[in-house]
């Protein structure tokens, strides 16, 4: 094994400890008060490693469902985020669907290859999209629809509304990450059998936080999508 590819395997192995530490205190007694968190932050443990603990313990940890109601009369603690964490948990939030759908496509290709031009790259790319985008908006509908107590259908007319150009924010920066790899720095179409490609989807993962953060801080801003 190649040196580029036992640090690819290292970094992969730290985000998913990091995955695992995250789950097991959501399960030892800090369930989030927001249910689809307890899926959001795990995840981001996968691509972010470290970071994600830090975001966790430092601004997770106070949305738990025992730190809302710490109250001694039962009552409902809003505790008020600043902004900007506000906005880093809205993104982080359409992150995680879009990193579980682009796990489950580029694990379906390996055994379904789909082209698009004539190219493998180009129809992962599409099928990469088209899942990320559906498991994104499942999340977000997760999201609106115990805060806002709708109709399902009107929960979803809302997730599609508040996320659906995050999300899309959230891909152009991971494609474009996988991208400079492809055709600048390996010069060649990575397979996702091999280490490599999913350290490198962690760094695409990375800029598509970046590439989300101030799509997410226009959307919260303007109102079109809820503070979490």
């Amino acid at each position: 094994m190649s040196t580029l590819q036992i640090i690819s395997a290292v970094s992969i192995g730290i985000g998913f400890l990091c995955f695992v530490i995250i789950l097991i205190d959501i399960l030892s007694g800090n369930k989030q008060h927001m249910m689809i968190m307890n899926f959001v932050w795990p995840v981001t443990g996968l691509y972010a490693g470290p970071l994600a603990l830090v975001a966790y313990f430092s601004i997770g940890r106070k949305l738990t469902h025992k730190m809302m109601y710490k109250n001694p009369d039962g009552k409902m603690n809003m505790l008020q985020k600043p902004y900007w964490q506000s906005v880093l948990v809205g993104a982080l939030h359409c992150g995680s669907g879009c990193t579980l759908g682009d796990i489950i496509a580029e694990s379906l290709l390996l055994f379904v290859p789909v082209t698009l031009l004539g190219s493998a790259l180009y129809g992962s790319w599409l099928i990469d999209f088209i899942l990320a985008f559906i498991i994104g908006i499942i999340f977000q509908y997760y999201a609106i629809k115990p805060m806002k107590k709708v109709s399902s259908k009107q929960a979803l007319k809302a997730a599609l509304k508040a996320d659906a150009l995050s999300l899309t924010s959230w891909q152009v920066g991971m494609y474009g990450g996988m991208a400079i790899a492809t055709f600048h720095i390996f010069k060649h179409h990575l397979s996702a059998n091999t280490f490599l490609f999913w350290f490198v989807m962690q760094f695409a993962m990375m800029l598509g936080f970046l590439t989300a953060y101030p799509v997410n801080w226009w959307l919260i801003k303007t109102g079109v999508k809820e503070k979490m």
